[in-house]
């Protein structure tokens, strides 16, 4: 992970104030990546379990850093890099985001949830980046690590901030808000995502809640339609929104001619151009934001109608007469039974086809949620069900009703077998977690 770094002199002077160092050089990135050091960067030496960040002070000397943060100083008398000595490399990089953070008297909006929170987040930058200098989570910096780091993007030209948050165990979301001091909050729904780390969705909707209780002073965007964030108790101001009517935004879902999904929310009409219901509710998010923040119907709708989908995010392509839906970004239960109906939503003739990847991290309950998957094709009405992984033998071995539904080990052979069987006009889904790498299936069957 690397940011660029706009004001070297503000960076040196808020190092100083967390480090007690002053920087001998200047600093213009920061990187926590050997690979993508540049000139003139802070290199961040990080401990983890697979590999030590101090085995390439050497790497980063080479490609002329300015410095180094390290939690234990080299030996190596050819190491002429400034080493600044800390405790601990991340717990100083978040600190050193903080202090960074307080220089910037403006909105910062925190985003989490078990789905959609990346999504909720473009969409959001896109509705809001032609009225407002936007400073946005890039990709996905969401981490103890990449959150710090967008956090250091801030600069004086930006008046509204939006940073996702993402949590793979108990405490996560606190961490974060510790760092970020949201003002604003937004959860987009819990669900069963990443069970391994947290072993149960209490456990979840405690750990995510906590971007509700730390913006007890500011504002919370609550989804009514979720009942176990409509169960929390806000002690600041709340703006409600949801596919229910007691709400501040409430929305109801209804269908164009050619059967893309139209929105009345709060009584504007919200057209949407699209089938795809995740989306559709990453809309209604989006508005009770926008609005609130001052945006007009009017021009929320145009934004709407211009927005892209970024890759591996329920984009479509097409391939001569076939149409793809590439969604291969992620994946768990409850994003993948979203992207059949997508699927299934789409008319004209030729086969429905899913390939699947494994849905990761879920722990003692991944055999469970598979096996829901895969009642899902079989009551879904598809064509075919290809199937890659370990935990998609669960979900392969429970499917009937469905005419092709088959299971293989490796990318290749089941590159070779989707080439060999896709049909003009075919619909064709792939999706699986991000660990699996779909997009490397989807390009080897079609050479995007």
């Amino acid at each position: 992970m690397r940011v660029d770094i706009k004001n070297s002199n503000r960076l040196a002077e808020t190092i100083k104030i967390v480090t007690g160092e002053s920087l001998n050089n200047p600093i213009y990135g920061i990187t926590t990546d050997s690979r993508s050091c540049r000139p003139g960067d802070l290199y961040i030496a990080l401990t983890g379990i697979r590999s030590d960040g101090h085995q390439y002070l050497n790497e980063v000397q080479r490609k002329n850093a300015s410095a180094a943060l390290v939690s234990k100083l080299s030996i190596d008398k050819k190491l002429k890099i400034q080493q600044i000595l800390v405790d601990d490399t991340k717990i100083t990089l978040g600190l050193i985001a903080n202090r960074w953070r307080k220089n910037f008297n403006i909105p910062v909006i925190g985003i989490t949830g078990s789905n959609g929170k990346t999504s909720t987040k473009d969409l959001l930058n896109h509705v809001l980046n032609d009225k407002y200098n936007i400073h946005a989570t890039q990709g996905n910096y969401n981490t103890s690590i990449g959150l710090p780091l967008s956090l250091l993007e801030i600069n004086k030209y930006h008046n509204i901030s939006i940073v996702e948050m993402g949590a793979n165990q108990h405490g996560d979301i606190q961490y974060l808000c510790d760092i970020a001091d949201p003002t604003q909050g937004l959860i987009t729904n819990i669900s069963s995502a990443h069970l391994e780390g947290f072993h149960s969705v209490e456990n979840i909707l405690e750990t995510k809640s906590a971007l509700f209780k730390h913006v007890d002073k500011g504002l919370a965007y609550v989804n009514y339609a979720d009942e176990k964030l409509r169960s929390i108790k806000i002690k600041g101001e709340k703006i409600t929104y949801g596919l229910n009517a007691d709400c501040d935004f409430p929305a109801d879902i209804h269908n164009d001619d050619d059967g893309s999904i139209v929105l009345t929310i709060d009584s504007k009409e919200i057209k949407t151009k699209s089938k795809n219901l995740s989306f559709a509710k990453n809309i209604i998010a989006v508005s009770a934001v926008s609005i609130t923040l001052g945006l007009e119907w009017k021009y929320f709708q145009e934004r709407i109608l211009t927005f892209k989908p970024p890759e591996g995010r329920c984009r479509t392509l097409n391939y001569k007469s076939i149409l793809i839906i590439d969604d291969t970004y992620n994946a768990n239960l409850e994003s993948c039974i979203a992207a059949i109906d997508y699927l299934m939503a789409f008319a004209g003739k030729g086969r429905k086809i899913v390939v699947f990847g494994d849905m990761l991290e879920l722990g003692d309950a991944s055999k469970e949620q598979h096996e829901k998957l895969g009642f899902k094709c079989s009551e879904a009405g598809l064509d075919a069900v290809f199937t890659i992984g370990q935990e998609m033998r669960y979900a392969q071995s429970v499917i009937n009703r469905v005419p092709l539904n088959m299971h293989f080990n490796d990318r290749k052979s089941l590159i070779s077998h989707l080439k060999s069987v896709i049909k003009d006009n075919d619909k064709i889904l792939f999706k699986g977690s991000r660990g699996m790498k779909m997009e490397n299936i989807l390009s080897g069957v079609f050479k995007t």
